[in-house]
């Protein structure tokens, strides 16, 4: 530091000659990285390539490994529901299956029990003439489908009266009834609902069974489709969901006797499907027939059914399609595209006046007599 002093020049030597030393090592790095990163590029694309064709493929495996839990989840269920049945069995408790062991069910997709009366044979003949097929139709319904079809009834107080025969009459012509062991009478649907459950999953191993009055107009094609939707689930229960006030004086139309059970005056029920038109899947109308000796009924039959699933670990489906208004309600959403699955009124519990009227809601709202035939399920 205390020797001589240097020159501004040789100063400015030294720094214009680091100045192209740098510059000279830095394109030459750079010419390497480059060189490097285009060598490294179609590397780069190909594996980016492989990420996003695995990525479709893993949501294809996790679409499938969904599929293939419901469906486990289904078949876990299933066997729960006949070990119990093989337990009450042993116990000595008496199950409502009237067929052997060695009986083999009919296979179906859904049963759909539509229930009647002994006076209701004008309603029946309306119903056979709107949406409901008839003869070689019916049974090819069926075979094609796996949709099974029957009027729901018992049998009059005194068997083998005259009601009797002359329902034995109609029988024979259509073949298209499910005749129960229980005796006809408007306070005893709840009885009638559950023996029809007990009894239909005895004849046929169906994915759904359903529930409708003779009276309601149904879409045969849309209750297909919306039954299909849920058909990976174990346990499900579909209708349009309800709370309606628990009505506590005699007299009333509705009444329930029982009404203290469900808290003060005012109270409303628990969520259930309203009677005109629901379905249940598989295990619960096993489950139905299993317990059928120790499940209460109330006065009603929906509130019945809906207390034999609040219980239970059960999908509610609330499915609005399945109550639509009369024209002209159904009729607006089907030019929508949305075409309802089951119409009635509400004031009526049912298609008013539904003989005379049931042709005209047909032909106001129904899909297409080919409809069904088309219906992906």
């Amino acid at each position: 530091m205390r020797g001589k002093a240097v020159s501004g020049k040789v100063i400015m030597v030294f720094c214009l000659a680091s100045f192209l030393a740098g510059s000279l090592i830095t394109s030459r790095t750079w010419s390497t990285s480059h060189k490097k990163l285009g060598e490294l590029a179609p590397d780069y694309d190909h594996k980016r390539r492989l990420v996003e064709g695995k990525a479709e493929d893993i949501m294809g495996e996790v679409s499938k490994t969904h599929k293939a839990i419901q469906s486990l989840e289904k078949t876990i269920s299933n066997l729960e529901m006949e070990l119990t049945a093989s337990r009450m069995s042993k116990s000595g408790v008496s199950l409502q299956k009237p067929q052997s062991s060695n009986h083999t069910l009919q296979k179906a997709f859904a049963v759909v029990g539509i229930n009647t009366a002994f006076s209701s044979r004008k309603r029946r003949d309306s119903v056979r003439a709107t949406w409901m097929p008839t003869g070689e139709k019916l049974r090819r319904l069926e075979r094609e489908k796996g949709i099974v079809m029957r009027f729901v009834i018992g049998h009059s107080a005194t068997a083998g009266g005259v009601l009797d025969k002359a329902l034995d009459k109609e029988e024979a012509k259509y073949k298209d009834f499910l005749r129960l062991n229980h005796v006809e009478g408007y306070h005893q649907l709840s009885t009638k609902t559950r023996l029809y459950f007990s009894t239909a999953v005895s004849i046929w191993d169906a994915d759904f069974y359903v529930k409708v009055d003779d009276d309601v107009h149904v879409n045969l094609g849309m209750l297909a489709i919306t039954l299909a939707q849920h058909r990976a689930k174990p346990r499900v229960y579909i209708g349009c969901m309800k709370s309606g006030p628990v009505l506590t004086h005699k007299g009333e139309k509705y009444h329930e006797p029982e009404y203290w059970k469900f808290g003060e005056d005012g109270n409303k029920y628990f969520r259930h499907a309203t009677g005109q038109i629901y379905a249940i899947s598989k295990d619960l109308a096993t489950y139905i027939s299993i317990n059928s000796p120790i499940l209460h009924r109330f006065a009603n039959e929906d509130v019945s059914l809906g207390s034999w699933m609040i219980g239970l670990e059960v999908e509610h489906v609330d499915d609005l399609s399945m109550c639509c208004g009369t024209p002209p309600d159904c009729e607006w959403k089907a030019q929508a595209g949305n075409i309802c699955v089951a119409s009635f009124d509400w004031s009526c519990s049912g298609v008013c006046e539904s003989v005379e009227k049931m042709k005209f809601v047909h032909e106001s709202c129904g899909e297409g007599n080919g409809a069904i035939w088309k219906a992906d399920i």
